[in-house]
């Protein structure tokens, strides 16, 4: 390993107590795939065509296959929320749905025993 490889991996090591220092006093911290974010921060962003750690003129078609086999990310914590809301969003319609044909019948019937009570009312009426 040369002097310039040891410094690098020293400086990973670094920033990796750092984060995980930081996530046991702030919950708010999440490690996974931090990994990334720290060789970022160490060795600057990735160059465009390139494959880090691959040498150099190692493209990523030749490292990774052609672009024909796309990358899918697993569900992230934020597509699940959404997902999670939209499910919400069903059942609130669902329920509001439900809630007005209810307020309708009840309105009918409401609606029906008002006529009835008029009509026996002027019943009564006419027989006095």
């Amino acid at each position: 390993m040369t002097s310039e490889a040891r410094e690098i991996m020293e400086k990973l090591k670094e920033k990796k107590a750092e984060y995980e220092a930081i996530a046991l006093t702030d919950s708010s911290v999440n490690l996974e795939n931090i990994d990334n974010r720290i060789i970022t921060e160490v060795l600057g962003p990735e160059r465009y065509g390139r494959v880090r750690f691959q040498g150099s003129g190692v493209t990523p078609t030749q490292y990774f296959g052609s672009g024909s086999q796309q990358y899918m990310p697993s569900e992230s914590p934020a597509q699940a929320e959404v997902q999670r809301l939209k499910d919400q969003i069903t059942q609130m319609q669902a329920s509001t749905v439900e809630k007005i044909a209810e307020f309708k019948e009840n309105m009918k019937n409401s609606s029906n025993n008002l006529e009835q009570r008029q009509q026996r009312e002027r019943q009564r009426q006419l027989q006095q």
